[in-house]
């Protein structure tokens, strides 16, 4: 049996599709999984040598680069190779467990005998694409994924622990950088404004997890990303930005002792890694898009918040209610004496 994964993106819904997939491979270890998935996840599912635990090889689908020149000579050539790349493997099955779009698009390309997706997809035209549409079951997206997964393959899944990749260079990096310290790591960014804690939030926080003893680091994504850079400042000395790509991440979460960050992709990263982590979520519904995992973890959301993907660039309402104070105490129950 040969299946296509096609989850291109973001770094969170990446991991969130992977526990499903993940369950598959240990349900049927001789399959061949592969999985469709913009370049810059793919080290969440391949390591230094192109294969990782859970998939055989990645399709790069650099959807990205693809919106900034659509009509271009090279997004067409880029386009055509990925439609050839995928017919050449004859997929017995493809799932979508995006549901956009351009994610039917991409699944549509492999020409599989069957081709499956949620009868009600992100957008509702993906539907017109799969010739299996399966009714969306479960409350986290994670079980949501199992569910879809687990219907089109005949197999009943169970998600759960799911195994990163490792690549030497990033683990000697982030050996170097850590050593013998217990860092905090904060993850200060998000998709949107909304799901943003307050800078200055954070840059308390910083001050008062230093005081402690933690070496308290701020996660930079991209070094045109002024956010981490703020949140130092704010700290006023008691953090240091940190810089580092995807795989970088994954290597210095692995010996991170706590993150603390809202609903995004390292706190999603650190939750799979079984790090201790503190999430601070706003207009984003955790009991369906919190973090999945099997380590120790505290999700914080204030009562007043409300559910809404509204792309705008203030902190909503209710995540900004949230204070220092209660983000500390649950680093308290979080670790308890390992504090002192």
């Amino acid at each position: 049996m040969k299946i296509l994964i096609v989850r291109v993106g973001a770094m969170g819904d990446v991991l969130h599709a992977l526990p499903a997939v993940a369950a598959l491979r240990r349900e049927r270890p001789s399959w061949r999984i592969d999985w469709a998935v913009d370049p810059r996840w793919a080290p969440l599912l391949i390591g230094d040598d192109e294969r990782g635990p859970v998939v055989d090889m990645v399709h790069l689908v650099p959807a990205k680069e693809w919106s900034k020149a659509p009509f271009s000579r090279a997004t067409l050539r880029s386009v055509l190779g990925l439609r050839r790349r995928l017919r050449e493997e004859h997929y017995d099955l493809v799932v979508d467990m995006q549901g956009t779009l351009r994610s039917a698009f991409v699944g549509r390309f492999a020409a599989a005998k069957e081709f499956a997706g949620y009868s009600d997809p992100r957008e509702s035209m993906a539907a017109r694409f799969y010739k299996q549409k399966i009714t969306r079951r479960g409350e986290h997206v994670v079980e949501q994924g199992a569910a879809l997964l687990g219907e089109t393959c005949g197999v009943k899944l169970q998600p759960g622990a799911v195994e990163l990749p490792h690549a030497q260079w990033a683990d000697e990096w982030a050996e170097e950088l850590v050593g013998s310290q217990r860092v905090c790591l904060l993850a200060a960014g998000a998709g949107w404004g909304a799901k943003r804690w307050p800078v200055e939030k954070f840059g308390a926080l910083a001050r008062e997890l230093h005081a402690i003893g933690f070496t308290v680091l701020v996660n930079q994504p991209r070094k045109d990303d002024p956010l981490a850079a703020a949140v130092v400042a704010a700290s006023e000395g008691a953090a240091q930005v940190v810089g580092c790509n995807v795989t970088g991440l994954v290597a210095l979460l692995r010996r991170t002792a706590l993150l603390v960050g809202g609903d995004s992709g390292p706190v999603h990263v650190a939750a799979a890694l079984g790090v201790p982590l503190v999430g601070l979520y706003g207009p984003t519904d955790p009991t369906r898009n919190g973090p999945w995992g099997g380590g120790p973890m505290r999700v914080l959301r204030d009562p007043s918040s409300l559910t809404s993907h509204k792309k705008i660039d203030e902190t909503e309402a209710g995540l900004a209610k949230i204070s220092v104070e209660a983000v500390l105490e649950a680093v308290r129950s979080l670790l308890g004496e390992a504090l002192i």
